[in-house]
C-alpha cells in the first residue's frame, strides 16, 4: 500500500522559512525599546549587527544546526547537536555571515561546559537562565517527529535541556512543539489557541506545564496590550502583568509571539506586530514565524522577503528533507 504525505510540504517549508524571515526582520530593531524606532514595514537589515537585508542571527543558525543533525543522524542525537552548535560558535557554520556574531550567554555557557565534559545535557536549571534560546530554534524537532506527537513533545524537552534546562524553558518548548504539530495537522487557529491545546488528549493534565507556561496555554496573552510610551519610560516602577513584551525571557517571548498570532490573520501582519515590540525582536519574530509559517504555509510569506533571505535554498532543502524523513518514519518501505 502506498501513502501520500498528509502534512503539506508548504507547511514544512513555511515553518523554517517563517522562522528565518521573522529573525531577519527583527534584527533591524533588536535591543531597541518599544516606541524608540519607526515601526518596521519591510525587511531592511541594519540594526545592532549591521546586517544586510535578509541576513539572520543565531536563532536561524541554531535551528539549521538542529535540522542538520536530525537529517544527518536520522535520529535525535544530543551530542551531535552540541557538536554542530559548537561548530557554529567557533567557525561560523550555518551562519548568514560565515561568522558567529550573536550568541546568548546561556548558550555560550552550555557550549563551554560541553567542550570540557562532552556531556550534552548541560543547560543551567537556574531561573535566571530561563531565556528563549531553546524555543527560538525548536522547529526542526516537531517537524522531524510530526507523525508522533508524543515523541515530538518529549524530544522538544530534551532539545531544550542541552542548553536551557530550567523548567519554564523546557515547558515552553514542550507546549510550543504541540502547537507546531497542530499547525502541521491543519488545525484551525481557534483550536490551536484554545485552552491548554495539545495534539494528545489530556496530556497537560497528566504531564502539567510550569505555572507560567500553563497561564500562556490558558490564553493569558489574549487580553494583554503592548506597553504605551508612558509605561516604557517608567517600566521598572509599574506593574507590568497586563502588558506584552518581547524580551529575552522565555515566558515573555512565547506570550508575545502568540499574541501576534492571535491578533492577526496573515503571516505578514503578525510578524510585523511581533518584531515591532522591539527588545529581543529577532527572537519574537522567529518564534512567531515558526508557528505562523507552519499554519499559513510558505506561500503566505511575502515573495520579496523570501527573495532577500540569506541561504533560502538551504533552509528550504532542510525543511524538505525533514518532511521526507518524518514521512518515511511513519511509513517505512
Amino acid at each position: 500500500m502506498t501513502h501520500s504525505q498528509p502534512y503539506g510540504l508548504k507547511a514544512y517549508t513555511g515553518c523554517l522559512l517563517g522562522l528565518a524571515v521573522g529573525d531577519a526582520l527583527g534584527t533591524s530593531v533588536e535591543f531597541q525599546a518599544p516606541h524608540s524606532f519607526s515601526p518596521l514595514t519591510d525587511m531592511i537589515g541594519g540594526g545592532f549587527f549591521e546586517l544586510t537585508a535578509g541576513q539572520w542571527t543565531d536563532d536561524t543558525s541554531m535551528a539549521l544546526c538542529l535540522a542538520e543533525s536530525l537529517i544527518t543522524k536520522q535520529a535525535f542525537d544530543p551530542v551531535d547537536q552540541m557538536e554542530r552548535y559548537l561548530l557554529w560558535y567557533q567557525q561560523g557554520h550555518l551562519s548568514s555571515t560565515d561568522k558567529c556574531f550573536d550568541i546568548g550567554n546561556t548558550v555560550l555557557n552550555a557550549l563551554k561546559t560541553f567542550e570540557k565534559t562532552r556531556e550534552p545535557y548541560c543547560g543551567l536549571t537556574d531561573i535566571q537562565a530561563a531565556g528563549n534560546g531553546s524555543l527560538m530554534r525548536l522547529a526542526p524537532v516537531p517537524l522531524f517527529y510530526a507523525y508522533n506527537p508524543l515523541n515530538a513533545i518529549q524530544y522538544a524537552a530534551n532539545s531544550s535541556q542541552t542548553t536551557h534546562a530550567t523548567r519554564t524553558a523546557v515547558d515552553a518548548c514542550r507546549f510550543f512543539a504541540g502547537l507546531l504539530i497542530g499547525a502541521l495537522q491543519g488545525e484551525s487557529k481557534t483550536t490551536l489557541l484554545s485552552t491548554r491545546y495539545c495534539p494528545l488528549a489530556d496530556y497537560w493534565h497528566t504531564y502539567p506545564l510550569a505555572p507560567e507556561i500553563d497561564a500562556i496555554a490558558c490564553g493569558s496573552y489574549k487580553q494583554k496590550i503592548p506597553p504605551p510610551p508612558s509605561v516604557v519610560k517608567h517600566w521598572s516602577e509599574i506593574e507590568n502583568n497586563r502588558y506584552i513584551r518581547g524580551t529575552g525571557y522565555v515566558v515573555n517571548s512565547l506570550e508575545a509571539a502568540l499574541w501576534a498570532f492571535y491578533h492577526t490573520e496573515t503571516y505578514t501582519d503578525g510578524v510585523l506586530k511581533a518584531v515591532n515590540l522591539g527588545d529581543d525582536a529577532d527572537t519574537t519574530g522567529a518564534i512567531y514565524g515558526q508557528l505562523a509559517g507552519a499554519f499559513y504555509g510558505e506561500t503566505a510569506i511575502r515573495p520579496d522577503w523570501l527573495a532577500k533571505l540569506a541561504h533560502r535554498k538551504r533552509i528550504t532543502d532542510y525543511a524538505t528533507q525533514l518532511a521526507t524523513l518524518a514521512w518515511q518514519r511513519q511509513y517505512p518501505s
